[in-house]
């Protein structure tokens, strides 16, 4: 028989993912309503209680569903195990110097004016610090969903029952997931070379930045003078900052697919409650490190909606066409002026191509890769459009969100608009034989809509 009184609240988790890791605890329910956490049960039965009270003592309090304290203090940690010097004078100069110089060749190869404003040579730290505020807007959404999703793969009747410890279980995971964004986030700040590194736009409008440690560390491995490495990685982060600045809806629409990544996040009570059975082997409750394990070991790891796949396709597609364009611009502005630009562009590609360590680190938190897989397509898409139409037909295309290339175009990179190619020069009589008939109403039968798809299989 059971010792459990007739008048004690049933376990509100049972028949729930959470059944198995609260079943059997001794924990007194019925006194959760006035934020009462129980007392420890029979023999080996852990003291919930004192696993509760020992996980909030680890945190300090913060709003919102990550503790962004932590993942800074995290993330600045990271980077300080290694030497870290602020960039010296003489280094600043440079930095500010091989990007009016990269501004003064790119105004040959792109339609889009100047969009650097301010010019940093920034420490990994300075880094960090530097894109924090990007970083909040592009992980919130998807921490706080995974913490709401906790709740939401309950029913509504164990909801309202367990919501005092739901609250303290959410805010554990909330300070699990700081710490491993601020992992992620100090990784990503001992590789990345400048600002717009990612391919996402992370620092402040018109700040064009260069790490310089990081930049110093890459140009060792190259067989290629520094300040040649410095000059091209300018050309690169001022590109990159005239399309953000003057094509608007970009910034919006790459964020965009972060946030529409997040709100597909579904948590299903079923298979989370598998999930739950696997990773709780072994698993010590009265353990706090034992209980992290629970979000390290893929407990939040799951599957990819439809609407998560649609949003990652459409991230991805983005960045390669935004780091090919960079790709082209730059290649156009140095291919008669810096001899080393082909290597060093290769070896850009290779290193954006592949990824690193932290890179993976982070698509592993949020599911979500920083590295444009299509750059070489992309990259040979613009150049051709350039080639047939010209760089102002090229830019164009980023007026609208729906001119821009397809994953379909990037399969087919060479073909992009082939049959959009410039018109053969009229003769002057011929210009105003035309002009005439668009102003006397009598235009000619508009041909078939360039920007239209083909039926499949054309």
């Amino acid at each position: 028989m059971s010792d459990q009184p007739d008048d004690e609240q049933p376990n509100p988790f049972k028949g729930t993912p959470f059944e198995q890791l609260f079943s059997g605890s001794g924990l007194d329910f019925s006194k959760l309503g006035l934020g009462g956490l129980g007392s420890p049960g029979g023999p080996g039965m852990p003291d919930l209680g004192a696993l509760f009270g020992q996980i909030q003592s680890l945190m300090q309090p913060y709003d919102g569903a990550l503790n962004w304290d932590v993942a800074v203090d995290i993330a600045r940690k990271q980077v300080a195990q290694h030497p870290d010097p602020s960039a010296t004078a003489k280094q600043s100069d440079a930095v500010a110097d091989a990007l009016r110089l990269a501004d003064h060749w790119l105004d040959e190869a792109t339609e889009f004016p100047s969009g650097v404003t301010s010019t940093a040579a920034w420490s990994r730290a300075e880094w960090i610090v530097g894109t924090l505020d990007v970083w909040k807007v592009l992980i919130e959404p998807v921490a706080e969903q995974s913490v709401n999703g906790l709740s939401g793969a309950l029913p509504a009747e164990a909801q309202a029952q367990a919501a005092p410890l739901l609250g303290i279980l959410g805010k554990a995971v909330g300070a699990m997931l700081a710490t491993q964004v601020g992992s992620g986030v100090g990784e990503l700040a001992g590789e990345v070379l400048t600002g717009s590194d990612v391919g996402l736009p992370l620092a402040p409008r018109g700040r064009a930045a260069l790490v310089t440690a990081n930049v110093s560390a890459f140009a060792e491995g190259l067989d290629v003078s520094e300040d040649d490495v410095v000059l091209y990685l300018a050309l690169r982060e001022a590109a990159h900052h005239r399309l953000f600045s003057h094509v608007p809806w970009l910034r919006d629409h790459l964020i965009g697919a972060v946030t529409d990544y997040a709100r597909g996040l579904e948590i299903n009570a079923e298979s989370l409650q598998r999930r739950v059975e696997e990773q709780l082997s072994g698993i010590d409750p009265t353990n706090p490190e034992s209980m992290k394990q629970l979000v390290e070991g893929g407990l939040f790891d799951l599957p990819r909606s439809p609407a998560q796949s649609a949003a990652l396709e459409r991230l991805e597609i983005a960045l390669a066409l935004v780091e090919g364009w960079v790709d082209e611009v730059v290649g156009q502005a140095t291919v008669e002026r810096m001899p080393a630009a082909a290597k060093l562009q290769e070896a850009v590609r290779r290193r954006r191509a592949a990824g690193g360590p932290a890179e993976q680190t982070f698509a592993a938190l949020v599911g979500l890769e920083l590295r444009p897989r299509r750059l070489r397509e992309a990259s040979t898409l613009w150049a051709s459009l350039r080639t047939r139409q010209g760089t102002e037909a090229r830019d164009g295309v980023w007026l609208h969100p729906d001119l821009l290339p397809t994953s379909a175009d990037l399969d087919d990179p060479l073909g992009f608009r082939e049959e959009a190619a410039a018109p053969e020069s009229l003769s002057e009589d011929d210009f105003d034989a035309e002009l005439r008939k668009l102003l006397d109403g009598d235009e000619p039968e508009a041909p078939e809509d360039p920007l239209a798809k083909k039926p499949d299989g054309e």
